[in-house]
């Protein structure tokens, strides 16, 4: 796999290049804010038309984390689905192939702001879940510790010959993780935003996703 090895409150993670978390010594996979639906959403709402591939993708990703660790437990840390109606009008092979990903695995739906409801598949719905030292919710808590969130996909920049490369980022300090977007069709917000800066210590890292995860000091605003 290509990841990076880390550590939060005692726990030992790796950041999945994919942007994926995993927990080997709890045989978890941790994604957030997978968006499922949002090519639906938005064209029902009268916006853009988007090719609608991107539930496909982000599925095939899943699969393929969970195929590759080996995982038995699963947490999804909210904004899972586009809205409430995209998590009800899937198509029906999507649908099963949810299902599917679901079998013989622990399954946690964290809610999120999109889909802030009970969702019609298995599996556990909850406002947060915590599991030994680490607290998992959709969107970080002031002062919290060994806290695990979604929401803001951040994205951090890093300059490679000559040029600037900007990536869905995990960000990281000594008592929370930030995890990034795993959505295929997800924007994301810069490391240096206000909101993300005033949540993480200044000596908080960034660990960019791709190929050949890269972790960097966290670029904020000078």
């Amino acid at each position: 796999m290509n990841s990076v090895d880390l550590s939060l409150c005692g726990a030992h993670l790796s950041a999945l290049g994919s942007g994926a978390l995993w927990w080997p010594d709890e045989a978890l996979l941790v994604v957030s804010d997978l968006h499922l639906g949002k090519s639906d959403r938005i064209a029902r709402r009268g916006g853009a038309t988007l090719p609608p591939y991107e539930t496909y993708d982000t599925l095939d990703r899943l699969a393929h984390d969970l195929e590759v660790t080996g995982a038995t437990q699963v947490i999804c840390l909210g904004d899972s689905f586009d809205d409430l109606m995209a998590a009800n009008t899937l198509p029906e092979h999507e649908r099963l192939w949810i299902i599917r990903l679901q079998a013989g695995r622990r399954w946690v739906w964290i809610e999120g702001n999109h889909d802030p409801g009970p969702i019609s598949f298995g599996g556990t719905h909850l406002a947060e879940f915590a599991l030994g030292p680490l607290t998992f919710r959709h969107i970080a808590e002031a002062g919290a510790t060994g806290e695990i969130s979604g929401h803001y996909h951040p994205k951090a920049s890093v300059k490679a010959r000559g040029r600037s490369i900007s990536r869905p980022a995990f960000l990281i300090d000594r008592d929370r993780l930030i995890m990034p977007a795993y959505g295929t069709y997800t924007g994301g917000l810069r490391s240096t935003s206000d909101a993300l800066c005033s949540l993480m210590a200044k000596d908080a890292h960034a660990i960019l996703t791709g190929p050949n995860p890269v972790t960097i000091p966290m670029p904020r605003n000078a």
